[in-house]
C-alpha cells in the first residue's frame, strides 16, 4: 500500500522533528471557510491533516469538538460535501496526508464499498474511527486497507500488554496514542507518563507514534513531540474558529485565527527534539 503518510514522517523524521497533525472539522463554521482553513493548513506548518467527519452524536469528542460538528451539520455539511473537500484540496496539494476522523454511523450510512471507493478517488490517505475496535475489523478496516488506505488505531491509557497487539494488528500509517482517559480538550496531568507509554508502544511496533488530546500550545507541542513521532492537535483548533466568529458566523479573521494557532505549534514541534 502506498499513500502520503509513510514520506511525510520520513521527512519530519529527516528534519529532526515531529509531526503535525492537525485536525479541523469539515464544515465548520460554513463550507466555504472550512474549505479556506483546509487550504491553509500545509503552508501554516501541519504536515499531515485529520479532516473531521461531522457526527451528530460524538462519544470521544470534548465541547470544542462537539460544537464544531454542531456548527458544521447546522451549516448543511454531509459526507458528500466533505469528500468533495478534499478533492478541490487535492488540485492544489497532492503531498499533504489527509486522514479522515469520526464515527462509522456516518460511513456505514454513505455505504462502505461506496465511501471507500469515493474516499480514495478524492484523495484521502487514510482513516481513524473512533468507534470501531479491533473485534470489527471486518467491518470496515479490512476493506479500507484492500482500498488502498490506511486504518489508524488509537492506543490509550488502559491499553495494557495484553490488549496492545490487537490494537496494532492490522493497523497502518501510524499510531494513535491518546494522551488521557476521557474527551479531548482535557490537559495533560502527567508528561512523564505519556512518554513512558510512547516508548512502550514503539517497542511493539514500527509504526510512528502521534499523540493526541491535551496539546493546546507550542510549549505543549514541544513536550509531547520530544519522545514521539508526531503531535495531533485539534480541539484548539476548532476553539480558534470559535473565538472568530461573530454571531455564530464566520469572519474575515476566521481563517488567520487557525494559521495563527497552527504556526505557533509549528514552532513548537521544530524544537521538540532540542529539548529532548
Amino acid at each position: 500500500m502506498t499513500t502520503r503518510i509513510p514520506a511525510r514522517f520520513a521527512l519530519c523524521a529527516s528534519q529532526n522533528r515531529p509531526a503535525l497533525v492537525a485536525y479541523t472539522m469539515a464544515g465548520d463554521p460554513d463550507l466555504a471557510t472550512a474549505q479556506a482553513i483546509l487550504e491553509a493548513l500545509p503552508g501554516a506548518g501541519a504536515d499531515i491533516i485529520e479532516l473531521g467527519m461531522p457526527f451528530s452524536d460524538p462519544m470521544a469528542d470534548g465541547p470544542g469538538v462537539q460544537a464544531a460538528g454542531q456548527r458544521a451539520l447546522a451549516a448543511g455539511q454531509t459526507m458528500k460535501k466533505t469528500l468533495a473537500m478534499v478533492e478541490a484540496f487535492r488540485k492544489q496539494d497532492d503531498e499533504t496526508p489527509i486522514v479522515l476522523m469520526g464515527y462509522y454511523n456516518p460511513i456505514y450510512i454513505f455505504g462502505v464499498d461506496a465511501f471507500l471507493s469515493a474516499a480514495k478517488a478524492a484523495g484521502v490517505d487514510g482513516l481513524i474511527v473512533v468507534d470501531l475496535p479491533p473485534e470489527e475489523d471486518a467491518e470496515l478496516c479490512i476493506p479500507a486497507l484492500r482500498a488502498g488506505l490506511n486504518f489508524i488505531r488509537l492506543a490509550t491509557p488502559t491499553t495494557d500488554e495484553a490488549r496492545l497487539p490487537a490494537v496494532l494488528n492490522n493497523t497502518s500509517g501510524f499510531v494513535y496514542y491518546v494522551s488521557m482517559t476521557g474527551i479531548t480538550g482535557a490537559s495533560i496531568k502527567n508528561h512523564a507518563a505519556v512518554g513512558e507509554a510512547v516508548t512502550r508502544i514503539k517497542g511493539h511496533t514500527d509504526l510512528p507514534v502521534v499523540v493526541g488530546f491535551g496539546i493546546k500550545t507550542a510549549d505543549d507541542a514541544a513536550r509531547m513531540g520530544r519522545d514521539s513521532d508526531g503531535i495531533a492537535v485539534g480541539t484548539a483548533i476548532c476553539n480558534a474558529v470559535l473565538g472568530s466568529l461573530e454571531n455564530g458566523k464566520a469572519t474575515a479573521g476566521t481563517v488567520a485565527a487557525v494559521t495563527t494557532l497552527v504556526a505557533g505549534l509549528s514552532s513548537g514541534v521544530k524544537r521538540a527534539k532540542a529539548a529532548a
